[in-house]
């Protein structure tokens, strides 16, 4: 099973630098994603959806997943739509897990004009070797579908990270 993480950024370059770190990383093996990619609330307030280089081959299919994951998220269903059709298992996994209310409140509130966030699908990482390459970036954890205490640990790094800024 995969592990859904959103990190909210101050802006969309921060936050296509982290994805270009962890494809980087991905590379020299030390994390596997199933797919990563930004959304950004532009200053008019429409969402954009900028996808990563193909991880996996599964292009059109992931593109499909996040339109209908962000298009749910955002409540804009024809965005979803015209990215493609079918929200797959992840998207009702993370919006019907019964926190719906909540995980779509917290997209609300860390996603404003201007900022951006990163969504990323890990299937296996090293931490103790991806961390320290990700965390000077700082970010604000949204949600992941991690155990509490390994969500906490996620966070503190972060934070940590930020601090350090």
């Amino acid at each position: 099973m995969s592990t859904l993480i959103a990190i909210a950024y101050d802006d969309v370059a921060t936050a296509q630098t982290v994805r270009e770190k962890l494809l980087d990383l991905q590379t020299r093996r030390l994390i596997t994603l199933e797919d990563a990619v930004v959304v950004e609330r532009r200053l008019d307030g429409k969402v954009k959806l900028h996808q990563a280089r193909s991880m996996t081959g599964a292009g059109a299919a992931g593109g499909a997943l996040w339109g209908g994951m962000i298009g749910l998220l955002f409540l804009m269903p024809f965005v979803g739509a015209a990215v493609g059709a079918g929200v797959g298992a992840l998207a009702g996994s993370t919006v019907d897990s019964g926190g719906d209310d909540n995980f779509m409140r917290q997209i609300g509130e860390e996603l404003t004009p201007g900022k951006a966030a990163l969504f990323i699908l890990v299937v296996s990482s090293t931490p103790e070797k991806v961390l320290p390459e990700v965390t000077p970036y700082g970010g604000h954890i949204i949600t992941t579908n991690l155990s509490n205490e390994a969500e906490e640990n996620l966070r503190e790094a972060v934070e940590a990270g930020a601090a350090k800024r």
